[in-house]
């Protein structure tokens, strides 16, 4: 696990135990929920210094806990991966309360909650606004060329040197190429996702077949299918510069496959 995320929910254990201390004892659940709501809807900048230290939390999906009606449908990766921090969070402190007998189990260890703390509404979720990045900003203005950017130069060379013996198929060989140059390990997002926390505004968008992860893909694979989409978009831009591709008389680019069919992540 993250250093940085140790630290943070150790903060929120230690609050929790604090808090249930001084009102006595009073709403175990409502207490945890609302603590891990209050502070678990983490910035870009420290979410991608998270997950830049821990890179399984692209693997999170999100499932049915992303509670927020403006983010349920679309989720942005940044919201993705907070509510599965928050949910284990929650986990977390519901065991501390059984421990200090604030709450019970049954005889299959299930906890139970009273009835009263379930039916009163829910701890209202802060909105964070994973499109604005300090650190981004900062790195942007840094001398040299970044990482994504050096992996976009890579397939371009590659995709010229290709196009240079199979112009005709100037299509063919983007798609190809950006399969080829896609990034979709965690291990290998989570330094671009640390470079540029901008990436963790990415939303599922429809760019995942519905048909792969049951329609609820991990938070790596939506920024990683915007990255290859994008890489695609920049190889047809080079065929047409090289007049490989021709364009419209509204200046879009004619594609030889009406489908468009999209590149495929190995």
């Amino acid at each position: 696990m993250s250093n940085l995320l140790t630290r943070i929910l150790e903060k929120v254990r230690v609050a929790y135990v604090q808090e249930m201390q001084d009102n006595g004892c009073q709403q175990p659940y409502l207490t945890a929920e609302r603590l891990c709501h209050e502070k678990l809807h983490i910035d870009g900048d420290a979410l991608a210094r998270i997950i830049d230290e821990d890179p399984t939390l692209l693997a999170a999906r999100a499932s049915d806990l992303v509670q927020d009606p403006g983010e349920r449908d679309n989720p942005a990766v940044g919201v993705i991966i907070c509510c599965n921090i928050m949910a284990a969070a929650l986990d977390g402190l519901l065991t501390v309360a059984v421990e200090n007998d604030w709450l019970a189990v049954d005889e299959s260890g299930n906890i139970l909650v009273d009835d009263d703390e379930l039916g009163q509404p829910g701890a209202q979720t802060p909105v964070v606004d994973y499109s604005r990045s300090p650190r981004a900003l900062e790195n942007a203005g840094k001398p040299g060329v970044s990482s994504l950017t050096q992996l976009f130069q890579a397939a371009e060379s590659e995709y010229s040197r290709l196009l240079e013996n199979e112009v005709h198929d100037a299509y063919q060989l983007a798609l190809k190429t950006s399969s080829e140059f896609s990034v979709f390990a965690p291990d290998d997002i989570a330094p671009l996702v640390a470079e540029n926390p901008l990436l963790l505004g990415l939303r599922p968008d429809d760019m995942v077949d519905a048909e792969l992860f049951d329609g609820d893909p991990p938070a790596g694979i939506i920024i990683s299918s915007h990255l290859t989409h994008m890489l695609l978009q920049q190889l047809l831009e080079l065929a047409s510069e090289r007049g490989a591709l021709a364009r419209d008389s509204s200046g879009h680019l004619i594609l030889p496959d009406e489908n468009q069919t999209q590149p495929q992540l190995h």
